[in-house]
């Protein structure tokens, strides 16, 4: 298996988090299953070679180019056959910038990227596959994100919905939307219609989704420490209120997820 992964260069990183790769080919007969759940982030993926299965509608993989947005749920991807794949994933605001789409339409769908660019996507494409290393694929990614960026100029409301991404990173979402709202200078409910235009998901279940986050990081870096702990640490009123939105957000309970699963954040990682 070969996995790669690169930061954005330059100003692009105020959009995007981060590149990756992958590379994997499985034993004949042989599958693996992988656990997805929400990140907080969008991510436009690649597909090479064998496309993963999927038992959700909504999230078939139909194309080789394809945009995910927001989830609000889990899922699996079965893997088979040769994985070979380029990725790159937006900070919550960042892909607005890329695409003059509301982003709600992209909420826990896997949409094909012509559907949304239909006269450049083959270009890409094209480009993509052709460079043989993770490297200039990075600087083909780079070279089309800039001219989309050339193309769509920032806007004030865009830069509200970056900052209140940041404070709420900063407090690792444990500040109160009303409080974050007040930061900007909005009311609630003008807040709450800000932020949904730009990342595509109320407020609340994006905080749900950050504080979700942050306890598999703090897990990640303190395994041995304890769920209680990891509860009160990340902001959840008690290991009841943690177990409710672990069980939402991933399926299982965080003893279970923790025992099952490899405790990353795509997030904070």
């Amino acid at each position: 298996m070969t996995y790669n992964l690169a930061q954005p260069t330059g100003f692009l990183s105020q959009y995007v988090k981060h590149y990756w790769s992958l590379d994997k080919r499985m034993p004949t007969g042989k599958a693996h299953l992988q656990k997805i759940v929400p990140n907080g982030l969008f991510e436009l993926i690649i597909y090479f070679g064998d496309k993963p299965e999927v038992a959700a509608p909504q999230k078939v993989v139909s194309d080789n180019m394809v945009i995910t947005g927001q989830l609000h749920g889990h899922h699996e991807l079965k893997v088979t056959g040769h994985l070979s794949l380029f990725a790159i994933y937006f900070l919550p605001h960042g892909l607005s910038r890329f695409l003059a789409l509301p982003m709600h339409e992209l909420v826990n769908q896997s949409v094909p990227l012509r559907y949304i660019l239909t006269d450049t996507v083959d270009q890409l494409e094209d480009e993509l596959a052709s460079a043989t290393t993770f490297e200039k694929r990075i600087q083909v990614a780079e070279r089309f994100l800039i001219g989309r960026l050339q193309r769509n100029d920032p806007t004030y409301q865009h830069d509200r919905i970056r900052q209140a991404v940041h404070l709420i990173n900063q407090s690792k979402g444990r500040m109160p939307i009303e409080e974050v709202a007040a930061r900007l200078f909005l009311s609630r409910k003008q807040f709450e219609r800000t932020f949904a235009a730009g990342i595509g998901t109320s407020p609340k279940q994006f905080i749900k989704i950050v504080r979700f986050q942050h306890a598999i990081y703090e897990k990640s870096q303190q395994p041995a420490l304890r769920l209680t702990a990891l509860a009160h640490r990340c902001g959840y009123f008690d290991q009841s209120h943690m177990i409710n939105d672990f069980k939402t957000l991933s399926g299982i309970t965080p003893k279970s997820y923790f025992n099952s699963e490899e405790p990353f954040s795509d997030y904070f990682g």
